[in-house]
């Protein structure tokens, strides 16, 4: 209880924010940026904020910080307080009306571009005054944001079942890691092998994502690694442009270029990735009814699954 006491009077929402920024970009050089602070100091208020817990909340490497079970944990309940503390300043400035045709979804940035663009498309047709809010997120962001009330729906991942408490999950398919590049790249001139792909520039997800995780077991089954001059982002669209326009070879999650292989604009290099593929379904509160609006997206999103 004394613990307890002493973590309650020192916390500060500093201590939050550093935290919640540092989980949402992966690196506390970003996250830096993004607050408007020098990482040394940065490092300072982090390095606090587990001297008040007690606890390691990221294990921090050369690749960047991720999130340990712990601060995994953590997070959702420093979500729900930032949230808490938004609204209540929002609540002295002006009185806001509910609006009860508003959706607010936290997806992951490659279920989003695969997922969301035609689902959102045909619902607007139907039913042109609702909002649609999206966030782009980790797994994690999204689950917290989840818990907190900040969001309506997510698109993600199954986790551990602590942090899945209070949460429902439907499955809507399985991803599989894709190796993808322009149509004409020279690549596809010969016979393509994991060394050959690895003399071109590579864009992949960050590290301490599923993907990521997925794409250094392919290369280390062929004993090959990641070259050093590798870009490494969350945006699909940047991706996407890195690839048609310069020659890049993609390492993404099959969802989020369906699209542009069935179109043509992508073509997949001939290697299997290991595996069966990683569930990517819909998530959502257990005890918090979802507004209308809500229930028609999720509808929508099931009609554009195969089978």
């Amino acid at each position: 209880m004394e613990k307890h006491g002493m973590f309650s009077q020192r916390i500060r929402l500093r201590h939050l924010h550093t935290f919640v920024a540092v989980a949402q970009q992966g690196t506390l050089g970003r996250a830096a940026e993004t607050l408007n602070l020098s990482q040394p100091a940065l490092s300072k208020t982090l390095n606090e904020l587990e001297q008040l817990t007690g606890k390691r909340l990221f294990d921090r490497g050369r690749m960047g910080a991720q999130l340990t079970l712990v601060g995994e944990q953590f997070l959702t309940h420093a979500v729900r307080v930032l949230d808490a503390v938004n609204i209540a300043g929002q609540s002295l400035n002006h009185t806001t009306e509910q609006k009860n045709d508003l959706i607010r979804i936290g997806a992951l940035p490659t279920a989003a571009l695969g997922i969301l663009p035609a689902v959102i498309g045909q619902l607007h047709k139907q039913q042109p005054d609702i909002t649609i809010q999206v966030a782009t997120a980790n797994n994690p962001m999204i689950l917290a944001g989840l818990k907190s009330g900040e969001l309506d729906l997510g698109i993600g991942r199954m986790s551990d079942p602590d942090l899945m408490s209070g949460l429902s999950y439907e499955l809507l398919f399985l991803e599989s890691l894709k190796l993808v590049v322009r149509p004409g790249h020279p690549l596809l001139q010969s016979t393509v092998t994991l060394s050959r792909v690895l003399e071109w520039p590579v864009v992949v997800l960050p590290q301490g994502t599923v993907p990521r995780q997925n794409t250094e077991e392919l290369l280390a089954s062929q004993s090959c690694k990641l070259p050093s001059g590798c870009l490494e982002t969350l945006s699909a669209s940047l991706s996407r442009q890195l690839t048609v326009e310069y020659d890049y070879v993609w390492f993404v999650p099959s969802g989020a270029v369906k699209d542009d292989l069935r179109l043509g604009s992508l073509v997949a290099l001939p290697i299997p990735a290991s595996g069966i593929g990683d569930p990517i379904g819909i998530i959502t509160r257990v005890d918090h009814p979802l507004p209308p609006a809500a229930h028609a997206l999720i509808a929508a999103i099931r009609k554009t699954m195969p089978g």
